[in-house]
């Protein structure tokens, strides 16, 4: 059984297999996915990132490779609209329920549109993303974490 977030008990609800790998987060790290891969010894392309965005105004939710950057442009084209831009960390944590840091496109508060970048989503047989709170990721093949989120794989990074 999991630790109990939000993200782990949506993973058990969906009967996604999955395991369990727990580092030691630092806070105020700029660049937490990549300092998670290389806490848990992971390459960073296999570490993916969750970003809560906003397209034309709406939340969305774009999961990339921590060592990547999104294109907002293609963030918006993949969610069918015209503008893109990073959410407030603020609203996304009251939007997800989890803290900046801990953020996962699993078991949020409020369920939005999820794309998973389609190279990350090729490259590997598994991927590790947030499992829910700061120093827990969730490791899974990539076909059951789109299956669990509801989403879908396209083009995100530049």
């Amino acid at each position: 059984m999991s630790k109990g977030t939000q993200a782990t008990i949506a993973l058990e609800r969906a009967k996604v297999p999955f395991r369990l790998i727990a580092y030691e987060y630092v806070a105020g790290q700029d660049k937490i996915g990549l300092h998670a891969a290389e806490a848990i010894g992971v390459e960073a392309a296999r570490v993916l990132k969750t970003l809560m965005v906003e397209v034309d105004g709406k939340p969305c939710c774009a999961v990339i490779p921590s060592d990547q950057s999104l294109s907002m442009k293609r963030v918006a084209a993949g969610f069918g609209g015209k503008s893109a831009q990073m959410m407030d960390p603020a609203k996304a944590e009251r939007l997800t329920g989890f803290r900046t840091g801990g953020i996962s496109p699993f078991g949020q508060k409020k369920r939005v549109p999820v794309l998973f970048e389609a190279s990350a989503m090729a490259a590997a047989e598994e991927i590790v993303l947030n499992g829910g709170q700061r120093g827990l990721m969730v490791a899974l093949a990539p076909a059951d974490a789109i299956a669990a989120s509801g989403g879908r794989a396209a083009t995100l990074i530049a």
